[in-house]
């Protein structure tokens, strides 16, 4: 069973932090690439960060903000969120799968991603 479980979301003021967590079982995370996608309502899945084999890629509307990082020893991967904006509201998924091409590239293409949490409410408001 491959499995990941993210958690930590949940309701902020604008120019506050989160930090979301993607517990992994069935599998470790040390030679997956990592992927923080988000979706807000009636909008397509995006990708907001990405890692793999050292590298890492961040969206521009998310860069400077957000860093994403991982606890191999924790088989746990997290999403530093910083300065919150109410345009970051969206429910918060983590996938992962074995590397299979640059970290950007598979930010970009969701599919290349074949296993993926339940996603993490994040809502930003006042």
């Amino acid at each position: 069973q491959l499995q990941l479980v993210e958690s930590g979301g949940g309701l902020v003021q604008p120019g506050g932090s989160l930090r979301l967590s993607c517990a992994a079982s069935g599998f470790t995370l040390d030679y997956y690439a990592i992927g923080w996608f988000r979706q807000a309502p009636g909008k397509e899945r995006e990708g907001i960060s990405c890692s793999s084999d050292g590298s890492t890629y961040y969206a521009g509307s998310v860069k400077g903000r957000f860093t994403i990082s991982r606890d191999n020893a924790k088989n746990t991967a997290y999403l530093q969120m910083n300065s919150l904006k109410p345009e970051d509201t969206a429910v918060y998924y983590c996938a992962a799968n074995p590397t299979i091409a640059s970290v950007q590239t598979m930010c970009l293409v969701r599919g290349l991603f074949g296993s993926w949490g339940q996603g993490t409410q994040v809502t930003v408001s006042s």
